[in-house]
């Protein structure tokens, strides 16, 4: 397979330069948000209010069992699905009640979407070139800072390559590339790095760090413990609701609109027939087993 040199450092800010001025709000946001599936077997509630706001220009992690609603979340936020209920707004647009013609707009203008397999997100007869013109095409802008984005995600030299003559972890990266193409808010990706070897996924998870620094928000489902301590915020989903939140190294427990708090698993097992004695003394919640 082919050498996979990496991308370009990203280029830090001019001395004296003022610093950037704090976005206004959060890339996405999601509010009571629910998700059922109905099978054969009956329903499936994959999401049970989960509500979450993902900082602009900064990389989020969406961390949790199998099971747990992590991919639900991601196709809800990219626009590919919709919820039962809830709402969700991107780039302060709220998805929910458009149509599907006026859906498809958004996603085309506001959105990208990035899969595990590196294949499934490139056309296997486009060049690395011209899949980022096709993606300009799309968003209808053009295309003059294509060189600079593959300069900095190292794929310069790859311009005129096809996908098959590319690495798995240069794969991936062009498809980062193409769905940045136009500085979209928000770029979703179900667990990027679970098909690359360790080397390729530091090195993408280079490329999207510098991605994030140049204003988009990232938000990745991930097992991946690397993805973790690089992100700027991680969720944690377990039995399709929000665990906890965590900003560096504070992990706060969430508190729905009912007033519902998931306990971690290691806290659960105190409590084998699920109730618990709450009580309120001097402004402080204690729980404990009956």
């Amino acid at each position: 397979m082919p050498a996979d040199p990496g991308p370009a450092a990203p280029a830090g800010p001019a001395a004296g330069a003022s610093p950037a001025a704090a976005p206004p709000g959060p890339a996405a946001a999601c509010t009571g948000l629910v998700k059922i599936y109905w099978t054969a077997t009956g329903e499936v509630h994959a999401l049970k209010g989960v509500d979450a706001a993902f900082p602009a220009a900064a990389l989020s992690a969406v961390v949790g069992p199998s099971g747990s609603g992590k991919s639900s979340l991601l196709r809800i936020l990219a626009g590919l699905d919709r919820p039962t209920a809830g709402q969700v707004t991107v780039a302060d647009v709220r998805l929910s009640g458009l149509s599907v013609g006026r859906l498809r707009r958004l996603r085309r203008r506001l959105l990208g979407y990035v899969f595990q397999r590196p294949a499934d997100n490139l056309v296997p007869y486009l060049t690395v070139a011209e899949h980022l013109e096709l993606a300009a095409r799309l968003r209808r802008i053009p295309g003059d800072r294509d060189g600079d984005l593959l300069e900095l995600l190292g794929l310069a030299h790859r311009s005129r390559h096809l996908p098959r003559q590319l690495s798995g972890g240069e794969q991936q990266r062009l498809a980062f590339a193409r769905a940045v193409v136009g500085d979209p808010p928000l770029v979703v990706a179900d667990e990027p790095t679970a098909e690359l070897d360790s080397a390729s996924a530091a090195t993408l998870l280079e490329a999207v760090r510098a991605l994030a620094a140049h204003g988009t928000a990232l938000v990745l489902a991930t097992h991946d413990p690397a993805v973790v301590a690089l992100a700027e915020r991680t969720f944690y989903l377990r039995h399709g609701a929000m665990e906890a939140e965590a900003s560096g190294q504070e992990a706060l427990s969430v508190i729905d609109d009912a007033g519902r708090v998931q306990l971690p698993p290691e806290a659960l097992k105190l409590f084998p027939a699920r109730r618990a004695r709450i009580g309120v003394e001097q402004g402080r919640v204690w729980i404990g087993p009956p």
